[in-house]
């Protein structure tokens, strides 16, 4: 007897799980509020309601695969922007182009490698709304050098920087890049990501307010951390200008 109750229970127990994961297929989540922001974004002098917007990928995940955000003006006058999806979104007002009119800047975490995040960056001074690009490093490369030296160049003006990697010798010449005594055996590039995060740095009261930028560079592998570059940003005359730029060694490497 009880041999056929379990048989019995088995069966039923599958059946309510396929029921309820076909409701939850039926219904996937909804949008729904995730901020609401009062700030003066157009430079009328009043305030404009942002609200963000998103949409779960699944009721137990906390990524969200869209994005938006809808301004609302004191006349009803409004606006929509969608982002791509990511998560933590948030806002961030600051005035980066120097305009006396605080932009949108938008940020949300890919959850990949590096740290890296979403950004976008709108203004909307006069009603008119626009997106400003964000600052990219153009010239970063870096290689593997004789004597367990790496060759990083910023710029093709610059001099470059070098960082020593003995530490590791043991790890490259497993990969066939050094012997054990130094001596490079192929030609070999680092990693270099993109820009993974940006900082809105505080400069000056006559200057105001820039970006600081943050890209890792890493060896063999995004395990193999060699250093980041830290960079300050300045929006000026409808781009941005390197203001500077430091190598930021990694904890191995320091």
């Amino acid at each position: 007897m009880k041999s056929k109750v379990i048989t019995l229970i088995i069966p039923i127990l599958m059946i309510t799980s396929y029921m309820v994961n076909a409701k939850e297929e039926k219904h996937p989540p909804e949008p729904t509020t995730i901020e609401t922001y009062q700030e003066d974004v157009t430079g009328d002098g009043h305030k404009e309601e942002l609200m963000l917007k998103g949409t779960l990928f699944s009721s137990d995940s906390e990524y969200y695969r869209d994005l938006q955000l809808i301004i609302t003006t004191h006349k009803n006058k409004s606006w929509e922007i969608n982002y791509n999806g990511g998560y933590k979104p948030k806002l961030k007002f600051m005035d980066l182009n120097h305009d006396s009119v605080n932009e949108i800047l938008f940020q949300s975490a890919t959850g990949g490698n590096g740290g890296v995040h979403h950004y976008n960056l709108h203004t909307l001074i006069q009603y008119k709304l626009l997106e400003i690009p964000l600052p990219k490093q153009e010239y970063v490369s870096g290689e593997f050098k004789e004597d367990f030296q790496v060759e990083i160049k910023f710029s093709p003006v610059s001099d470059p920087t070098l960082v020593n990697v003995e530490k590791n010798a043991s790890h490259y010449a497993k990969r066939g890049i050094y012997n054990r005594e130094g001596q490079l055996l192929k030609k070999t590039s680092v990693i270099v990501d993109p820009i993974a995060y940006f900082e809105p740095f505080y400069i000056s009261e006559s200057k105001g307010y820039g970006l600081k930028s943050f890209q890792q560079i890493s060896g063999t592998d995004h395990s193999d951390q060699l250093g980041t570059i830290e960079s300050l940003w300045y929006y000026e005359r409808d781009k941005w200008i390197i203001v500077q730029s430091e190598w930021i060694p990694s904890e191995e490497n320091n």
